[in-house]
């Protein structure tokens, strides 16, 4: 594995903004793991889910363009509670308690990935190495996204700006019956990082996990709706919480100006510190929206995330007022835009332009 190490000797900007957040849940009374409004949208979002699984494989309705929005709701729901639920509990942020957390992580299992997985590509090489090739997984569709100039091109990035969200809307089940599958037996979670010893029990819960999302999503419809209105549903499904979850992801670090470092595999030294360098490459969007807030669990406050994934996305907004500030004091840039669609706008000419440099 290449080691990454950032030049962290004089972290006097993160070390200024760690007091502070702490004072602030100090004189708050507050702990930095999720409250009600948290375990109100569990129960919500996976209320929803059960409501639109019941209602299409037990009582498939008889208009199909229902039951395509319905499918279409249970796809962006089911994002919905990556963001919110596995994403809290995956950084151990939901709760106090690490059981609890390890039951919301394990979500995603029944949504048909993987946390244990995920645990390593993200909550580590992600967090860790963001935007450095080779290491940062999550931002990763090469050869058909090339994302920055120090990865391969191929004439069809050229395209790629057009084609790019179809793909996208693929990802979700390219990610659940490949790419997982690929780390599994490949034995390494990225190009430069090995998987670290997989236990007994995580075994298992790969295997059964994955068999049983097959018998939830594929084979129960299959029996009570039908082959077809099932392939037909599950496309829709699929597509509509792939494209969600890459944008989301795509918004905060593949945007115009956002930095990528290509170190060749090798050992290297980045001459900031890494607060600084989560801060160079990551992008907040949409902040005044407590819609898309709510929605995405705090993702669209990405910089917030980064330097504070051990505190819940419930408490992003005062978060982000005591970063603003002491970005300013110690004249650090911080990167956000307005909106989502200025921010989807930033990552199609981003695409467009590394394209067209392949």
């Amino acid at each position: 594995m290449a080691k990454i190490k950032f030049n962290n000797s004089n972290a006097l900007f993160f070390n200024t903004l760690r007091e502070r957040v702490d004072q602030y849940f100090s004189e708050k009374h507050l702990k930095p793991t999720g409250n009600f409004k948290l375990y109100l949208k569990t129960i919500i979002l996976t209320s929803i889910l059960i409501a639109c699984y019941t209602t299409l494989v037990f009582f498939t309705p008889s208009n199909g363009w229902i039951g395509i929005a319905l499918c279409a709701l249970l796809g962006f729901d089911m994002a919905a509670i990556g963001f919110n639920v596995m994403h809290d509990g995956a950084h151990g942020s939901y709760s106090t308690k690490k059981w609890i957390n390890n039951i919301m992580s394990y979500s995603l299992n029944v949504l048909g990935g993987s946390s244990m997985m995920w645990k390593q590509k993200h909550n580590i090489n992600h967090h860790s190495y963001t935007n450095i090739e080779g290491m940062d997984d999550d931002i990763d569709i090469k050869p058909w996204i090339r994302v920055h100039p120090a990865q391969p091109g191929y004439w069809f990035n050229k395209f790629q700006h057009v084609y790019g969200l179809f793909l996208y809307g693929l990802t979700y089940l390219f990610w659940i019956f490949l790419n997982d599958f690929k780390k599994y037996f490949s034995q390494r979670i990225s190009d430069y990082t090995p998987i670290r010893k997989i236990k007994t029990s995580e075994h298992i819960a790969f295997w059964g996990t994955k068999i049983g999302y097959i018998g939830l999503f594929l084979v129960m419809p299959i029996y009570f709706a039908g082959a077809i209105n099932t392939l037909i549903g599950y496309s829709v499904l699929v597509f509509v919480c792939g494209l969600t979850i890459a944008v989301v992801f795509q918004l905060a670090h593949v945007v115009e100006n956002a930095p990528f470092i290509d170190t060749n595999g090798q050992d290297t030294k980045i001459e900031t510190e890494w607060a600084v360098h989560q801060l160079n490459t990551t992008f907040n969007f949409a902040t005044k929206s407590s819609t898309v807030s709510w929605l995405l669990g705090g993702l669209n406050f990405q910089v917030e995330h980064h330097l504070f994934p051990k505190v819940s996305h419930v408490h992003y907004p005062e978060l982000n007022v005591i970063l603003k500030q002491t970005c300013k004091e110690y004249n650090i840039a911080y990167n956000e835009f307005p909106t989502v669609l200025s921010a989807l706008k930033s990552h199609l000419m981003h695409l467009k332009h590394i394209g067209a440099a392949a």
